[in-house]
């Protein structure tokens, strides 16, 4: 695959018949995504399996420093992860939440929140119990499942850990930036930012959030002090295609040094944008695979989720890319689909999510040793999605 191959409106016709077999994320929040197939659970009925009655996780002992906590997109319910375990004793049980979770963030006080289709879920994950569910100010229809649902997306913490914001996708129309007030536990104010907020950041000094639209080819940048939004076209290869583009942003990472937004496409091109000029420059990347998820080391090292190819004919597979700030890369193959990447503590082990928005998904984490490039399958969760360090 080339850069200039991939600005063609060629490529992009020729991939119409792929984008109307796949459940995927090129259609346009307008499309009807194909349905899940879980169906949440019922209010009333029985707690999954891994969760007692009053949907309180089922796993013996204190939860240990170091675990996970992931979404499971195809149920109702976060799943908790004990990466050093291996087998079937990984898994520390699951606490519903709310229909098909997606993002979540954890506070310093050991709080999550969790972006679900129902509302933003509060997690102790000390106890490992749901406290409350946040209803959205925002209508966004019928309670549903799969990729294009209405509900909450991306979400992230103030820096005091005092607001929540969440990215919530309306179905067919423009996205809103809900702001929650963590202590009162309830939504405080609403900005309209671009389609399908897949991800949300926040900057080092808590005075913006960015909200990355996915179906919109944008980020907006939000002001925390007067709630003002404006938007920065995020487009390497142009908005040919529109909603039926493969070629969109997805997730962003915020970097520690200077603020710049980051978002990586195609393992070609990393958008490199200022969020204040609005100015974005791209740079060159190699892993010539879809990519989604992103995190940054404190050192400024990015990580970057390969999904797998547009095209197998030319594109490489799945792998996580491992990009030093001054630009050199190194790619480590993955076995499959996965969506979104957290890294250890120490910074020597990256998690990465099995979970997948498109289909060809499976059921568990890779552990990637970051020194040997080692990987470790899990088999956790139900399609897990987004992931936490505890």
């Amino acid at each position: 695959m080339t850069s200039s191959s991939r600005s063609t409106a060629g490529i992009l016709t020729a991939l119409a018949t792929v984008l109307a077999a796949l459940a995927g994320c090129a259609p346009g929040d307008d499309t009807p995504g194909a349905p899940s197939s879980a169906s949440p659970t019922p209010p009333g009925a029985p707690s999954r399996v891994g969760t007692d009655a009053a949907g309180r996780s089922a796993g013996a002992g204190p939860t240990p420093e170091g675990a996970l906590v992931v979404t499971d997109f195809d149920a109702d319910t976060v799943t908790f992860v004990d990466p050093s375990r291996r087998g079937d004793a990984a898994g520390l049980g699951s606490v519903q939440v709310g229909t098909a979770p997606y993002g979540i963030a954890v506070g310093g006080d050991g709080t999550a929140w969790v972006a679900t289709a129902e509302g933003v879920a509060v997690v102790d994950t000390r106890a490992r119990e749901r406290t409350a569910l946040i209803p959205y100010a925002t209508d966004t229809g019928p309670v549903a499942t799969g990729e294009y649902r209405g509900g909450g997306m991306g979400i992230a913490l103030s820096p005091d850990g005092d607001r929540v914001y969440v990215g919530v996708n309306v179905p067919g129309g423009r996205g809103v930036l809900e702001i929650i007030d963590a202590g009162e536990r309830k939504v405080t104010g609403t900005v309209p930012v671009g389609r399908r907020p897949f991800d949300i950041d926040v900057s080092g000094d808590g005075r913006h959030v960015y909200a990355t639209g996915h179906d919109s080819f944008d980020v907006t940048v939000v002001d925390t002090a007067d709630r003002t939004a404006r938007r920065i076209d995020v487009a390497p290869y142009g908005t040919e295609g529109g909603l039926g583009s493969w070629l969109k942003p997805h997730y962003t990472a915020v970097r520690p040094s200077d603020g710049a937004l980051l978002l990586p496409f195609e393992g070609e091109r990393l958008a490199v944008v200022d969020p204040d000029s609005g100015r974005v420059r791209v740079e060159h990347m190699t892993a010539d695979t879809h990519q989604h998820g992103v995190t940054i080391g404190r050192d400024g090292t990015l990580y970057v989720v390969g999904t797998g190819p547009i095209d197998p004919a030319e594109d490489d597979g799945p792998s996580l890319t491992v990009r030093a700030p001054g630009g050199r890369e190194r790619i480590i193959p993955l076995q499959g689909p996965h969506e979104s990447v957290v890294l250890s503590s120490d910074g020597r082990t990256a998690y990465v999510s099995g979970g997948f928005t498109r289909d060809g998904h499976w059921d568990g984490l890779s552990v990637v040793d970051l020194d040997t490039e080692e990987v470790t399958r899990l088999s956790v969760g139900d399609r897990p999605l987004g992931m936490a360090l505890l």
